[in-house]
């Protein structure tokens, strides 16, 4: 599958002994082929250029994203039978949600191998991206089945506590819209983008409106993420 990949083999370098046995502690083996998995940790604002490409994670984020999707609901598919969609669309919801992947991205020591220009302790959600690309990478490199095995027994399995997220609210926008709905409240949300400082990557900046009043700012690095922070900040100040 590599020569999906149009870039040359030697493009990246050869990975170091460090990479090695980060990515080994991370998967549990080391693959023969490097190349994808080096690219998963290139943010787009450290992106190399070749033949007037832009190379970055931000294609195997896209493909990563879709892959840990399909193999979450699976999962809980199977280990819910006596729950409905609503159930498990929540759940699945919870476990891919932008903050829950960026702490799993840490605890599996993702941040330590992600290579980006800009100050990721303030854009944490650099880490979840580059988890989504290893998986995408993963795919890739060894297939559906193989990439499932690795994900529900490395990072599902390991780092994710149902029992917790099943008491944890994520959420935000949905219980805003419903306290709007409850207290005949007219509700929106407002969403622009702006550069990174010290960077030219872009991120969200949302505002939540009641009536005519700023309940609640966030940012994110998209505009769905943005919105449930400003509606995190607004039930936030609602509840006082």
């Amino acid at each position: 599958m590599l020569k999906n990949l149009s870039i040359p083999d030697n493009f990246l370098g050869k990975p170091d002994k460090s990479f090695k046995k980060n990515l080994k502690r991370i998967l549990g083996f080391l693959p023969r082929h490097y190349k994808y998995y080096q690219l998963a940790f290139v943010h787009k604002s450290a992106s190399a250029v070749f033949n007037n490409l832009r190379i970055n994670n931000e294609r195997l984020e896209f493909l990563g994203d879709a892959i840990l999707d399909s193999l979450i609901a699976e999962y809980l598919y199977e280990k819910y039978p006596d729950k409905d969609e609503g159930f498990l669309t929540q759940m699945r919801s919870k476990i891919v949600n932008r903050e829950n992947l960026n702490l799993m991205a840490i605890k599996l020591g993702v941040g330590t191998m992600v290579i980006s220009k800009m100050a990721t302790d303030n854009h944490k959600s650099i880490y979840g991206d580059a988890l989504e690309a290893l998986v995408g990478a993963l795919y890739l490199d060894k297939g559906y089945k193989y990439t499932r095995k690795i994900v529900l027994e490395r990072i599902i399995q390991n780092h994710i506590n149902l029992t917790r997220l099943l008491e944890t609210e994520t959420d935000f926008k949905s219980r805003m819209i419903e306290w709007a709905q409850k207290n005949k409240r007219s509700i929106s949300f407002t969403s622009f983008e702006e550069s990174g400082e010290n960077s030219g990557c872009q991120i969200f900046i949302a505002h939540l409106i009641v009536g005519d009043e700023i309940f609640g700012r966030g940012s994110g690095s998209s505009k769905k993420e943005a919105e449930q922070n400003a509606a995190r900040q607004a039930i936030q100040l609602i509840e006082g």
